[in-house]
C-alpha cells in the first residue's frame, strides 16, 4: 500500500483545512516546499499536493510553489487543484509533475478527462472523488454536484480512468477514521486502482485499508494525522509502504 503525505496549499502556504471548510484553517508550515522535502527526506516516495486556491477558484494559484517543490525534490507528485483545460495540464506535466488529479473537470468537463488520457495515458491521471452524502463535490468542495458516485464512477470507467482518489468530506481533518462502506463500493466497481483519503488517523486504520489491497486499494492519503504528529511517517512507510522508487523523469 503506497502512502502519499498530503500538502495542502492555500495562500502560499501548507494549511489544513477541516471537512474542506476555508475558514478552518490551519496553518502548519509558511514554506510548502519544507513540508515536501521534510516528507520525502523521511522516506516518502510520493507527495500528494493540492492547490486549494485553484480547486475554489478553478484556475491554477500556486503554481510557482509547486514548481519549487517539483525542484527540489526527486519523489513522485500529483498535483490537484483548478486543472480544468488543457494549458493547465500540459503546464504541470512539462514541471515534471508525475500524475494530474482532476477533480470538478471529471463532473463538468469528461472530454478534458478523456483527451488527457488519449495523449498522455491513464497512469499520468487520477480523478478525485470527494464525496458528501453520497453525492460528489465540486468547486474545492464548496458546491455539490447532485450527481450520485455511481453515476461518476461508471462514466470513468468507460472512458478508460485507472486511479481514483476517493475523499468522505466530513471525515476529512476531523481524525476519526475513513468512510470504510464508501470506499467499498469505489472497490465494487473492480477496475480502478484507490487511493483513499480523509480522516486517517491511527495504525489500526491503515491495517484495515491494507486488507483491501487485494481488492484494488493502491494507497492511502494522510494529511492532519502527520501534521499533528498522530501517526509517524517513518513508523507508517516500514510497515505498510509498498511503492516502488521511480524516478521524476518517468
Amino acid at each position: 500500500m503506497n502512502i502519499y503525505p498530503a500538502v495542502d496549499i492555500k495562500g502560499g502556504k501548507c494549511v489544513r483545512l477541516v471537512q474542506g471548510d476555508f475558514d478552518k484553517e490551519t496553518v502548519y508550515l509558511e514554506n510548502p516546499v519544507e513540508a515536501a522535502k521534510m516528507w520525502q527526506d523521511q522516506g516518502a516516495k510520493w507527495i500528494h499536493v493540492v492547490d486549494l486556491d485553484g480547486a475554489k477558484s478553478g484556475t491554477p494559484s500556486n503554481v510557482d510553489v509547486i514548481k519549487n517543490i517539483r525542484k527540489a525534490l526527486s519523489a513522485n507528485i500529483q498535483v490537484g487543484g483548478g486543472i480544468r483545460n488543457m494549458s493547465t495540464v500540459e503546464n504541470y506535466l512539462n514541471l515534471g509533475i508525475n500524475r494530474i488529479i482532476f477533480g470538478s473537470s471529471a463532473i463538468t468537463n469528461l472530454s478534458l478527462v478523456k483527451e488527457t488520457i488519449d495523449r498522455f495515458g491513464a497512469d499520468k491521471v487520477a480523478v478525485g472523488i470527494d464525496v458528501r452524502q453520497n453525492q460528489v463535490a465540486i468547486e474545492g468542495w464548496t458546491k455539490s454536484s447532485g450527481i450520485a458516485i455511481e453515476k461518476v464512477l461508471g462514466q470513468l470507467k468507460d472512458m478508460g480512468v485507472k486511479t481514483i482518489i476517493y475523499t468522505d468530506i466530513s471525515r476529512d481533518g476531523m481524525m476519526k477514521g475513513p468512510n470504510f462502506t464508501g470506499i467499498e463500493k469505489v472497490l465494487s466497481f473492480g477496475d480502478f486502482s484507490v487511493i483513499a483519503s480523509g480522516g486517517i488517523s491511527s495504525m489500526q486504520d491503515l491495517k484495515q485499508l491494507a486488507l483491501y489491497e487485494n481488492k484494488g486499494l493502491e494507497g492511502a492519503i494522510i494529511g492532519k494525522a502527520l501534521y499533528s504528529g498522530a501517526l509517524d511517517l517513518k513508523t507508517v512507510l516500514k510497515e505498510f509502504d509498498t511503492c516502488e522508487d521511480e524516478s521524476k523523469n518517468e
